[in-house]
């Protein structure tokens, strides 16, 4: 994230905790900020803030070096002031509450999806009972519901960008971690479709191994986005506690039994030494991972027992796998989208490694978008799909594309 970007979300949330707007109020502004001054930023102008409380309300103003068409107003999540000019101005109500937000920006976003993911349940309850309502009605309010039906479509559409721009907040940036090549692609089902249950997280401990996390929970939508990210942060929790790695899983679902009883999700886990390559995994009912060797030929790492995933009895897997990722060796993990797509798992799993080998020497950046791609090629079962891929640099060279 460009360091001038960060520094003005940071300004932006301070502003709202001050004023103690609302949280939800407050992502839909941060998301409408964004996406007008990150362009800005990476072509190398500048945008300024200013802030003031007056009567009752936040005025937040953005002055752009142009300006900004009303088409493009039109589909920001949180529609400034008219005008036509180079600064856009929002007005919120604040309340004698302070609302501070977290310091840190993943940490603070994740806080805003959950706001946004409440309200939008929310949102969705009371559409479904003023529906139902307006269903037993008469025919002369039958012009009312039609009309309702395009306003939740509009309110569909509005929440589907806010969403997709907070998921890929929450879709971490690969790590820089030494001696590893790491590379991510993300498919989701529908286009449209705000959420989807498959998120991961990879990050380094402190004696500098490479830790991952991929879930797949299970449902659709919001909820679905709301499990996976609950599994992720509470995982990357313990693992940076210090707890065993071999116990995360079970001890993961044992601490989120309570909070989210109906959570259910298969989950990967992956430790690597990027001084040795040494790799160890512990499986929740989770597609086996593919160890790609540098002369190009892949297998699948059937061990350890598949196990159960969170939300199953007795989650957690009874054994550990292990492999070592030598050098020019590359490690793929993935969802069950990837190899579902054709309705047989077997031909799907046969597929990846015949593509796997097909494509050993394509650059890492690359590979986990050409697998999905032709993986994808006829679609069946459509289920969102992550494919991430780690590969071990020879020497310090790169990969050639």
């Amino acid at each position: 994230m460009h360091p001038e970007l960060a520094r003005l979300r940071r300004l932006l949330r301070a502003a709202c905790a001050k004023g103690g707007v609302p949280v939800y109020e407050r992502a839909r502004l941060v998301v409408a900020a964004t996406l007008l001054a990150e362009p800005i930023l990476d072509a190398g102008a500048k945008v300024t803030l200013e802030t003031s409380t007056a009567d009752g309300l936040l005025a937040v103003t953005l002055r752009l070096p142009r300006p900004v068409a009303q088409s493009r107003r039109d589909r920001l999540p949180l529609l400034p002031d008219a005008g036509d000019g180079t600064d856009l101005t929002w007005h919120l109500p604040t309340t004698p509450a302070r609302q501070p937000a977290p310091a840190d920006d993943a940490e603070a976003t994740r806080e805003e999806t959950l706001a946004l993911i409440a309200r939008a349940d929310g949102l969705a309850q009371e559409q479904r009972e003023l529906k139902h309502e307006l269903a037993e009605t008469n025919s002369g309010v039958l012009a009312m519901y039609v009309e309702l039906e395009q306003r939740d479509e509009q309110l569909r559409r509005a929440h589907a960008v806010i969403f997709r721009e907070l998921e890929d907040a929450l879709r971490p940036p690969p790590p820089a971690v030494p001696n590893l090549e790491l590379a991510v692609h993300y498919s989701p089902t529908d286009p449209d479709s705000p959420t989807g249950g498959d998120l991961y997280d990879w990050f380094v401990l402190p004696d500098g191994h490479l830790h991952i996390t991929l879930v797949d929970a299970v449902g659709h939508g919001v909820t679905s986005t709301r499990h996976a990210l609950t599994v992720t942060h509470a995982i990357r929790t313990l693992a940076l506690e210090g707890h065993p790695f071999r116990d995360l899983v079970a001890r993961t679902a044992r601490t989120l039994a309570t909070i989210e009883p109906d959570l259910m999700a298969t989950v990967i886990l992956a430790r690597i030494d990027p001084a040795t390559g040494d790799a160890t995994f512990a499986s929740g009912s989770h597609p086996a991972p593919v160890h790609l060797s540098a002369d190009g030929e892949p297998r699948l790492l059937r061990s350890p027992v598949v196990g159960r995933g969170i939300g199953f009895p007795d989650p957690g897997t009874p054994e550990l796998a292990h492999c070592v990722l030598a050098a020019g060796d590359t490690l793929l993990l993935y969802t069950d989208g990837l190899v579902e797509s054709r309705k047989d798992f077997q031909e799907g799993q046969t597929r990846l490694l015949a593509l796997a080998r097909a494509h050993a020497t394509l650059a890492t950046a690359d590979l986990p978008r050409e697998l999905v791609t032709r993986m994808h090629d006829v679609v069946l079962h459509a289920d969102d799909t992550v494919a991430l891929a780690v590969h071990r640099i020879p020497g310090h060279g790169k990969r050639n594309s």
